[in-house]
């Protein structure tokens, strides 16, 4: 993880586009001198970058570039359904940044954006007010790092100590954060708290280094969830987006073995087991930029507008992990 942020800090983010509007405000100065040798160029609005016609997501992935805007509505969202609320109401979610320095060839993100480059909203104070509104006439369950990972970019952005902080605020908001990473040590000077789950989304190494670009090992994220049980925090585990590939069985079997071998299953908080699903729009979208991708050659079924694997095969691959999972974990403590 410390070498793919020293690689993005020299090379990926060459040029800042900032929002004129921004330009002074104290996390865009404080971004923008991390980045000696980037050229910065103020813009209008952000979309103007972002939202430009014949762009190329899968070249840009190799080298994106940063923009600094700020978010002006659509602050909050109600949560989506094809997202587990794990029995939790009032289930929203929040895009602090747009876009993932991974690069994973079954992202939604390609989809969903017509840019690969990454915007940090950086007004994030405008955000937590609306949710310190909302609290007041509710409780939330608040999923933070949904369209992006924010604990990969915190030592950018600072975002998850702000989602932390007000976190610590407010016992009535109980708040997700999710992450491929192996960053941890970003956020170890903060104390752990009860209503603060930290996610982590895992996969074989096979997987990881096939499909998941950039993002670190599976040894590496376990490490890194190991430091952060023994730190006191909750932990979510994310056996999502199985694939149904050559020989599944024996690499989700032995995933499944090695994560257990590592990670005490007495102090995990939950485990999220799902596949690979999509929008059929976006799917229409990813398969484009991915023209060459066994993956996504594979004959999708759509039901309901959700592009996934056909019933046979979605069963059989959460029937055969979630089998073993609760060899380990309590069923209760299984969604799926």
């Amino acid at each position: 993880m410390e070498r793919l942020e020293k690689g993005l800090w020299n090379s990926s983010f060459s040029h800042i586009y900032v929002e004129r509007e921004v330009i002074n405000h104290k996390t865009a100065k404080r971004i923008i001198s991390m980045f000696n040798s980037s050229s910065i160029i103020e813009i209008n609005h952000y979309k103007d970058m972002f939202c430009r016609s014949h762009q190329n997501f899968a070249l840009q992935k190799n080298a994106p570039k940063l923009i600094l805007a700020a978010k002006k509505d659509n602050y909050i969202y109600e949560g989506s359904p094809m997202c587990d609320d794990f029995g939790n109401d009032n289930f929203y979610y929040t895009s602090s940044v747009m876009n993932c320095i991974y690069n994973c060839e079954y992202c939604y993100l390609q989809g969903m954006y017509p840019s690969a480059n990454i915007v940090i909203f950086v007004n994030i104070e405008d955000t937590i007010q609306e949710v310190e509104r909302i609290l007041k006439e509710k409780s939330m369950y608040l999923c933070v790092s949904y369209d992006t990972d924010l604990m990969s970019l915190e030592n950018i952005t600072g975002f998850v100590h702000k989602w932390l902080e007000l976190t610590e605020k407010h016992k009535n908001l109980k708040i997700e954060i999710r992450t491929k990473s192996s960053n941890f040590s970003a956020i170890r000077d903060v104390k752990s708290m009860d209503n603060a789950i930290l996610a982590w989304t895992l996969s074989p190494d096979l997987v990881a280094g096939k499909y998941e670009k950039n993002t670190p090992g599976l040894q590496a994220r376990l490490s890194s969830i190991v430091e952060t049980m023994k730190a006191g925090w909750k932990v979510r585990l994310c056996f999502d987006p199985l694939l149904y590939i050559s020989d599944w069985q024996k690499i989700y079997g032995d995933f499944v073995d090695q994560v257990f071998s590592n990670v005490d299953s007495n102090r995990i908080l939950d485990v999220s087991i799902g596949v690979f699903r999509v929008s059929k729009e976006y799917m229409k979208k990813i398969k484009k930029i991915n023209m060459c991708s066994e993956l996504l050659a594979y004959p999708y079924e759509t039901v309901n507008g959700v592009c996934s694997y056909n019933k046979k095969h979605s069963d059989e691959l959460i029937n055969y992990v979630v089998n073993k999972v609760e060899q380990c974990v309590p069923k209760e403590k299984v969604f799926y």
